[in-house]
């Protein structure tokens, strides 16, 4: 069922610890080097609660907001203006295991409102942001790494 009528449930706007939504907490879209960056949009939040009350199972943010360091290191692959970044905190990566629950992730999140979606097979996450600045609609899959 698509749920994309309804409201997120907030629990507060300025919480510096404690959840954002019935079922995500700041502490998710932390960046995940120390440095406590975790300005996250509200919108992208919210959109991500829609999604996951149509799914009925639980999304996990694999990827949140990220510092300018973190975003830059190799391993991340963050590009210089991605939504990701800090300031800005209009990107998520969410995981996913099999095409099942791919399939049902991808309804809910295009119901939820959702108009930037990536997808990257290898690493097995969904990216979703609200970056007004990024064209949309977009449905896009991340390019697969060369095995030399």
């Amino acid at each position: 069922m698509c749920l994309s009528r309804t409201r997120p449930f907030f629990l507060g706007e300025n919480l510096s610890v404690g959840d954002l939504t019935k079922n995500f907490s700041k502490h998710e879209f932390e960046c995940p080097c120390g440095c406590e960056c975790g300005n996250v949009s509200p919108r992208l939040v919210g959109k991500l609660q829609v999604a996951r009350d149509s799914l009925g199972k639980p999304i996990t943010i694999t990827s949140g907001v990220r510092c300018v360091e973190h975003n830059a290191d190799p391993k991340v692959g963050g590009s210089a203006t991605s939504s990701h970044l800090a300031g800005n905190g209009t990107a998520a990566d969410v995981a996913w295991s099999d095409s099942a629950y791919l399939y049902e992730l991808i309804a809910a999140l295009i119901c939820a409102g959702f108009r930037r979606i990536g997808i990257n097979y290898e690493k097995h996450f969904v990216h979703v942001d609200v970056d007004l600045a990024k064209p949309s609609p977009r449905l896009f899959k991340y390019p697969q790494k060369s095995k030399n």
